[in-house]
């Protein structure tokens, strides 16, 4: 079992930065694949990002790449989500999760967000003025 506790949400005005952190129990936190998924009002959980057990390996959806980057820490049960020059449509809830496996990039994008997790935290709000 793994719960999982985000962090670090908050107002932000577009073109600004925020470090999102997610902290996560047990003792096992290094045999997971930890991603970072988002949900909008009126719309369904989307994938954002995810890291390899062990870090060497990640996979971001296109509308992130180049903004945001995805880190962990196993020695601290962490892991990391750095968002750069937000835009107002990245308001969300962002949520944690933990997953027994690590999968292609398109399993990712297309279905993790319902079925590729086995762990997820309470979500942080993010939300970005214009």
């Amino acid at each position: 079992q793994v719960q999982l506790v985000e962090s670090g949400g908050g107002l932000v005005q577009a073109g600004g930065s925020l470090r999102l952190s997610c902290a996560a129990s047990g003792r096992t936190f290094s045999s997971y694949s930890m991603g970072w998924f988002r949900q909008s009002p009126g719309k369904d959980r989307e994938f954002v990002a995810v890291i390899s057990w062990s870090g060497g390996s990640t996979y971001y959806a296109d509308f992130v790449k180049g903004r945001f980057t995805i880190s962990r820490d196993n020695a601290k049960n962490s892991v990391y989500l750095q968002m750069n020059s937000l835009k107002p449509e990245d308001t969300a809830v962002y949520y944690c999760a933990a997953g027994t496996r690590y999968y292609s990039g398109t399993f990712y994008y297309t279905q993790a967000a319902k079925y590729g997790m086995d762990y997820w935290g309470k979500g942080t709000l993010v939300a970005v003025s214009s």
